[in-house]
């Protein structure tokens, strides 16, 4: 992040149409921005009145009393967090080698996106109104791939929820790949470019974001994505100093102006909130995590 205050920064007005390609990105990196419902967000928050059980119809007689439904309702705060990212050039960089300068700064969306996902699968919380996934209940599919999903297809459903939709590491998809049946034929078959996309019935994703190296290593998550949501404030916001001083990740502080460098900055102010019961982590054993 930067320390002192800058007194050469530009923040730059993107034309609409570049400024939606953006946030695309961002939307293409998350995993979890494709699969949970999005809602708008205000820069102060907002209300977000969760079902916590649904309501019960019951039979009547002729003129006999009607029974009556009251369902538990719970509120959240959906807020937005400010996530950002930082790259320093030097002015030569940007000058000799073009290509790679744009292509890099094209990257900071896939950054935001996939810290995002990270955050929620597995990370430390921005803030009291921050959900994640990171303590909810996990089924292995170390020895039994086809047995671990259905385990926690079963969980998601005891708790309410309808699981429709999954999400995998890489180390995921070679499980799924390398699960064969009693006859050594691979059970999920419907294998495209981009892995495999359907499950179960369900949606799949994949994404690097979604693993975490342990004993067991998580390699995945499944759960009902109609109890999640996501909210944006304002979009993506790309900024440029030429004489901020950057602390950059060993502690050493590299001032801009003094180097002939520049620096770029995206970020967004986005939230996460979720009923967490209705969600499981897939893990295994002896899995890479490279």
């Amino acid at each position: 992040m930067a320390s002192g205050v800058p007194t050469n920064r530009t923040h730059i007005d993107l034309p609409e149409s570049v400024t939606e390609q953006i946030l695309s990105k961002v939307q293409e990196s998350s995993k979890v921005m494709r699969l949970a419902r999005q809602m708008p967000l205000p820069g102060n928050g907002a209300a977000i009145n969760v079902l916590l059980s649904d309501p019960e119809a019951a039979w009547a007689g002729e003129t006999e009393k009607k029974s009556v439904s009251n369902p538990s309702v719970a509120t959240k705060i959906l807020r937005g967090y400010t996530l950002s990212v930082i790259v320093p050039f030097s002015n030569q960089f940007r000058r000799d080698a073009s290509a790679l300068y744009n292509a890099i700064v094209e990257k900071l969306p896939d950054a935001l996106g996939r810290k995002f996902d990270n955050t929620v699968f597995f990370g430390t919380a921005p803030g009291s109104d921050f959900d994640t996934l990171a303590n909810v209940t996990a089924q292995s599919i170390a020895s039994d791939v086809y047995a671990g999903l259905v385990a926690a297809d079963t969980d998601i459903a005891l708790h309410g929820g309808i699981s429709n939709g999954y999400i995998f590491s890489a180390q995921g998809k070679g499980l799924l790949l390398g699960a064969t049946d009693t006859t050594k034929r691979p059970i999920f078959n419907n294998v495209t470019e981009n892995g495999i996309p359907v499950v179960l019935g369900q949606r799949t994703e994949i994404t690097k974001a979604a693993f975490k190296s342990g004993s067991p290593s998580t390699v995945g998550f499944t759960g009902d994505w109609t109890q999640a949501v996501w909210g944006m404030v304002d979009g993506v916001k790309i900024n440029f100093s030429e004489d901020a001083s950057l602390t950059l990740s060993d502690n050493s502080v590299i001032n801009l102006f003094e180097r002939n460098m520049f620096a770029v900055r995206a970020e967004i102010e986005v939230g996460f909130r979720a009923l967490t019961d209705s969600f499981n982590a897939l893990t295994a054993t002896g899995v890479p995590s490279v």
